[in-house]
C-alpha cells in the first residue's frame, strides 16, 4: 500500500480498533480524531497521525483527566520534549500493514484452537489439551480492511509457533471475510513475528498517558 498516505492508513486502524474495542466512534480534529474508551486508566484518547508541537502542547495543556492518552505517529525522541510532568510514557508502537492472502496453519501438537465470530469481531484462542489458556488474537472488520489486536501468547507457551498460528489463522478468516488488507500497532517484540509474516513497518508509534503525581495536580 505504498501510495496510501499515513493520516489514511491511521484512520484506517483507528475504524478496526473502535470496534475491536467497543468504544465511541472518533471525533474528527483538526490534528486528527479523539475517542472515548470510557475504562478507569483509559478514559480517552486523542490520535495524531503527524503530530506537531503545538497541536501537542495545546491538547497537553487541556488535559486534567488521568487515563487520557495520546498517540502519535513519530519517534519518541521527537514528541517527549513536548508534554511535560504527568505523562508517561509506553513501549513503542509500530503501525503495520499486510495484504491479506489465504493460509494453512498447522496447529501444534498437544494444542487446541478454538475461533468465533460476534459484533463484528473474529476471535482465536489457543489452550493446552487440558484447557490451559496459551494464545489469542482477535480481529475487527471494516470495510475492506481489518485491524489485529489483543495477540498475546502465555509465557510459558512462547517460540512454539502459536504467535505464527494465531496470525495465519486471523488472516485467513479476514480473507475468507472479503477483507485484503491487515493493519495493526505492534510492540518491538511483536514486530519482528509480523515482518516474518509479510507484515510492512509504516510507521513509529508513541504512545503516552496522563498519570500526575500528587504534586503535580
Amino acid at each position: 500500500m505504498p501510495e496510501t498516505r499515513l493520516g489514511e492508513l491511521v484512520r484506517m486502524w483507528i475504524d478496526g480498533w473502535v470496534v475491536s474495542r467497543g468504544s465511541s466512534d472518533p471525533i474528527d480534529e483538526p490534528w486528527g480524531w479523539t475517542i472515548d474508551v470510557g475504562q478507569p486508566k483509559h478514559v480517552a484518547r486523542h490520535v495524531l497521525p503527524e503530530p506537531t508541537e503545538a497541536d501537542v502542547r495545546k491538547i497537553v495543556a487541556a488535559t486534567s483527566a488521568p487515563g487520557t492518552w495520546l498517540k502519535l505517529f513519530a519517534e519518541e525522541q521527537a514528541v517527549l520534549p513536548w508534554v511535560g510532568p504527568g505523562w508517561r510514557c509506553d513501549s513503542p508502537g509500530f503501525l503495520m500493514t499486510c495484504h491479506l492472502a489465504p493460509e494453512s496453519p498447522d496447529l501444534p501438537a498437544g494444542y487446541t484452537r478454538t475461533s468465533w465470530t460476534r459484533g463484528g469481531v473474529s476471535r482465536v484462542l489457543v489452550r493446552t489439551r487440558d484447557g490451559h489458556f496459551a494464545a489469542r488474537g482477535q480481529i475487527a472488520r471494516a470495510g475492506t480492511h481489518v485491524v489485529v489486536d489483543q495477540v498475546e501468547t502465555a509465557a510459558e507457551h512462547r517460540r512454539k509457533g502459536l504467535g505464527g498460528l494465531v496470525m495465519r489463522t486471523l488472516q485467513s478468516t479476514a480473507y475468507e471475510a472479503g477483507a485484503r488488507t491487515g493493519l495493526l500497532v505492534g510492540t518491538p517484540e511483536g514486530r519482528a513475528l509480523y515482518s516474518s509474516l509479510g507484515w510492512t513497518t509504516r510507521s513509529p508509534m508513541t504512545s503516552l498517558w496522563y498519570e500526575p503525581t500528587d504534586a503535580a495536580r
